[in-house]
């Protein structure tokens, strides 16, 4: 197999973790007989430096023709002064509209050398395997009017939360066809009981839900279902919510797991997906070799299976960070006692060690 992927390392400690990954697709490569041609490319506060916008027409262009992206981290308090249309992260905004990515699927599954490192109780979370399935193109973030407008006593910020028909039925698929290679159930998320768009949320996936009657499906509302996913994570499967909830709540499903480092995502929809993690760029840490690679090696794992299909390839590189993190190596981020810490470097060495070794 040879595929091509655009890879944007992005901002912070992108420039650091990225090339991890890499290194481990190309491992696979090497082991499996594939062959995956990277080309670079800047998008963000990078993009922004160099040529004074966060997703260059180029970059563009490049995504569009891989057959997926690699995307790093984007945005940093250098940019934060700029005005809204500039900013790193309207990178990441405009390649899920311009890609098609109207699905972002986040798994938040606990690594059991990693128990300890929550801030929950290990009867908790102990096996706790979530799937969070939120809507990407529409709602609050994209939703028209917008804008700032000047007004007689000052100023009125104006976002617009909207969801059509359409796009709700295709999230919903999205979660109905994930559970049903899960264990069977959908919770769909929303705030009916105030927002319209809501209640036409609610609606629209009770309807969809006949063509999946193997599914089990519930409704929860948002303030809800954040107060469960800490007092019992373990009753959710696929969780399936509008953009902004999905944001938050999936940042929230991280943390059960001991650190946002760990997670990856992937985000689909079209022909071309993209992967990334789903933390920061923690320009806190950017440069020390201390940034935790993990979160992108998975999302290495997770291209090689949404997007090529290599599902033994990305059980591989899954059974290597966990082999790793069974033998006691950790990132400063989920360092414990009686661990060893290693740089950013020195993980993804290790990682790619552990896989040769399979």
């Amino acid at each position: 197999m040879k595929k091509k992927i655009a890879v944007f390392a992005g901002d912070g400690i992108g420039q650091e973790i990225v090339p991890q990954a890499i290194r481990v697709l190309d491992a696979i490569g090497v082991r499996c007989g594939h062959g995956f041609d990277c080309e670079y490319a800047q998008v963000g506060g990078a993009a922004i430096d160099s040529t004074g916008m966060p997703l260059p027409q180029e970059s563009l262009e490049l995504a569009k023709k891989s057959d997926a992206v690699l995307l790093g981290a984007v945005g940093g308090p250098k940019w934060e002064g700029l005005e809204y249309e500039r900013r790193p992260e309207r990178a990441l905004l405009g390649l899920r509209e311009q890609l098609g990515l109207f699905a972002n699927l986040r798994p938040a599954k606990i690594y059991s050398a990693l128990i300890d490192a929550s801030t929950l109780k290990p009867e908790v979370i102990d096996g706790i395997d979530v799937l969070v399935v939120r809507e990407l193109t529409g709602g609050i973030y994209f939703g028209k009017p917008k804008g700032i407008e000047e007004t007689a006593t000052g100023h009125k910020g104006i976002n617009t939360e909207v969801y059509t028909t359409e796009e709700i039925i295709r999230i919903s698929e999205v979660a109905f066809k994930a559970a049903q290679k899960r264990r069977g159930l959908v919770t769909s998320i929303d705030k009916a009981n105030v927002l319209e768009s809501s209640e036409l949320w609610r609606r629209v996936i009770t309807d969809v839900h006949k063509d999946y009657p193997d599914v089990e499906l519930r409704h929860m509302y948002v303030d809800n279902c954040a107060m469960q996913l800490i007092r019992n994570p373990k009753q959710f499967d696929v969780l399936v919510t509008t953009n902004l909830f999905g944001d938050i709540l999936s940042d929230e499903a991280a943390m059960l797991t001991g650190s946002i480092g760990m997670l990856p995502s992937a985000s689909v929809g079209s022909t071309v997906g993209m992967y990334e993690p789903i933390h920061g760029s923690a320009p806190d840490i950017a440069g020390k070799n201390m940034a935790n690679p993990i979160g992108t090696i998975a999302s290495v794992a997770m291209m090689l299976n949404h997007s090529f299909d290599l599902s033994k390839e990305a059980e591989l590189i899954e059974q290597a960070i966990q082999s790793t993190l069974d033998q006691g190596f950790r990132t400063k981020d989920i360092e414990s006692d009686g661990t060893t810490l290693l740089g950013t470097k020195e993980m993804g060495d290790k990682i790619i060690q552990v896989l040769e070794s399979l």
